[in-house]
């Protein structure tokens, strides 16, 4: 039999049921039901209405074409509006959700089936979307221009996985339209949200105003590339410029968890920035700071202030978010409540929460296998273990965190997290170049990852290139100086410094590194080394003895060997050979 085959370009819609797996777990009947239910009285009928012909169904989601973008978009925004109507007397956790995508593509039609690029581009960009959200591809969203009066948020470009090249992608904005805000609420997203409003000019020079609105813009660029965060586009955000309205209005308009707010003050030649983060429900004070600068470099100093306010948010988020999530019975946590309650415990220098941290993320895993930031997450916990001789094989430990930061990029190649742990990885096995292509990737997706950077300095001091490690390193310190992580961050940096010979600049970091991880005798190695580079051979006798009572006495031997892949070998057994370490 001859197969029928044509091309054509055509709107693809591509849903799928977030949470399914949960849903069934919990009542495979009851969901099965109800899916049959909403396609029967709201799903097909809606397509049927805009043209659109329902290709296929897939389990817990569906494949469907329409002849324009227009049809498309309004058909999907009628179905979401339907089915929130429709399931909002059931529980929050009994809802069933769909995550739509959007793609304008060439298609391959095979009898009554539709293949090609254009397909899996939607198909890619429905895990994007929150529950009960929309996602548009840029094409869809540049045909919707002057003809569909709807409000998008932009998420930049894409790596979508499998796919060649990058994709524009944007979200489409519950409850508002391009003109502004409406009249009515918006409802509540359905993962965490912030809008930043546009920073007051305090000046009293109106010439200034554009400096306030780049910093503005520049903030909302930087915490749009956090994928998990669904940030309120500029458009949307200045149609708030100059009045004075109160945060839970805006909240309620915008639909919007958080609101970030500031104000910019030049004086002579003072800068002064300030910040401060806001829950718009309980108008609680999540942060704040002041930065003051001399602008002698205006453009440097405004990316140096936008990094570090993303810096510091990006953590009271998460942490107001766990705070949100344990107070809601255990019963009712999902994947993403989950989440962000191991992301506090993994920032913690501790075995026991780590363990329980472990523990949160394979059950998330268990809820949403597809979920790229729980297998992320896992992997740094488990590395983190295995660096620290907590987990009990070290290269089976490393063999996991590599597995699952395979399995997140598998799932989301633009998780800087999975991309942080495959540099690490291939940095230890000697893959220097490949190591620092990973690193550079993971902060081109967040640039103020202090993580990251301290990750990308260690594989620079690895690879020799030293001056380049210290500046990363301090970069790191400089971002996020009261980390948990800060003691790891200070041994980076004084090793880096080691390695460049500058002893002197490097022994009170490696101190510090010591003091703040008393019982990891790799820091003790390091502040070893350099107390023999400068003669201090009482201090470097008394360490050694507190480390060779930790694990089997040091040799140089054994760490040669170790280290037979790394640039900074040589002058870091010098000084342990300095200090009486015996070969």
């Amino acid at each position: 039999m001859v197969r029928k085959v044509q091309r054509r370009l055509a709107a693809i819609l591509a849903a799928d049921v977030a949470g399914y797996s949960r849903l069934v777990r919990s009542d495979e009947a009851g969901t099965l039901a109800a899916l049959r239910a909403q396609r029967e009285a709201v799903i097909e009928p809606q397509v049927a209405q805009h043209e659109g012909r329902i290709v296929k169904l897939m389990g817990d989601g569906l494949l469907a074409e329409f002849p324009s973008a227009i049809n498309a978009v309004t058909c999907a925004i009628e179905i979401q509006r339907a089915l929130a109507e429709r399931d909002a007397a059931l529980p929050d956790d009994r809802r069933i959700r769909y995550r739509i995508g959007i793609n304008i593509g060439d298609i391959v039609v095979e009898d009554h089936d539709i293949l090609g690029d254009g397909v899996n581009v939607a198909a890619r960009l429905q895990a994007l979307a929150p529950p009960a959200g929309i996602c548009l591809s840029g094409n869809v969203r540049d045909e919707l221009a002057g003809k569909l009066d709807i409000a998008c948020e932009e998420l930049g470009e894409q790596r979508l996985r499998n796919i060649a090249g990058t994709v524009r992608a944007y979200l489409v904005a519950r409850g508002r339209t391009d003109a502004g805000p409406t009249a009515g609420d918006a409802p509540p997203l359905d993962r965490p949200s912030i809008v930043v409003l546009p920073f007051a000019n305090l000046s009293g020079d109106p010439e200034q105003d554009f400096l306030a609105d780049g910093i503005t813009e520049d903030i909302i660029t930087a915490l749009a590339r956090l994928s998990w965060l669904f940030v309120i586009a500029r458009n949307s955000a200045f149609v708030y410029r100059g009045k004075a309205v109160d945060v839970r209005q805006i909240a309620r308009e915008l639909g919007v968890r958080y609101v970030l707010e500031g104000s910019v003050r030049m004086a002579g030649r003072r800068l002064r920035v300030t910040g401060q983060l806001i829950d718009a429900e309980s108008r609680k004070h999540i942060w704040a700071e002041r930065y003051d600068r001399v602008p002698e470099d205006l453009f440097a100093v405004q990316d140096d202030i936008t990094d570090r306010v993303v810096a510091a948010v990006e953590p009271h988020l998460y942490a107001e978010e766990g705070f949100r999530a344990a107070a809601r019975q255990p019963d009712s946590i999902d994947a993403w409540g989950l989440v962000v309650r191991a992301m506090q415990l993994i920032n913690k220098i501790d075995r026991r929460q780590n363990e329980e941290a472990q523990t949160l993320l394979r059950a998330a895993i268990a809820m949403e296998p597809r979920y790229a930031r729980a297998h992320a997450l896992l992997s740094w916990a488990i590395w983190w273990a295995t660096f620290l001789s907590w987990y009990p094989d070290r290269g089976g430990g490393y063999r996991r965190a590599a597995a699952h930061a395979r399995d997140a990029l598998a799932l989301d190649p633009g998780d800087p997290w999975a991309r942080m742990i495959s540099g690490l990885g291939l940095s230890a096995a000697g893959q220097h170049d490949r190591a620092l292509g990973e690193l550079r990737t993971a902060l081109g997706l967040n640039p103020s990852f202090a993580l990251g950077h301290m990750a990308f300095g260690w594989a620079l001091l690895r690879a020799g290139r030293f001056d380049e490690a210290i500046a990363e390193t301090g970069q790191a310190l400089s971002l996020s100086p009261l980390d948990s992580f800060s003691g790891l961050y200070t041994t980076i940096h004084g090793l880096a410094l080691l390695g460049a010979r500058r002893f002197e600049e490097a022994l009170p970091f490696l101190r510090s590194s010591v003091a703040a991880f008393a019982d990891y005798v790799g820091h003790y190695n390091t502040l070893i080394s350099c107390c023999g580079h400068l003669g201090l051979l009482d201090e470097a006798r008394e360490y050694l003895a507190v480390r060779n009572r930790m694990q089997p006495p040091l040799r140089l031997a054994v760490l040669r060997e170790n280290l037979r892949l790394f640039a900074h070998r040589d002058v870091f057994l010098e000084g342990l050979a300095k200090a009486g370490v015996p070969e």
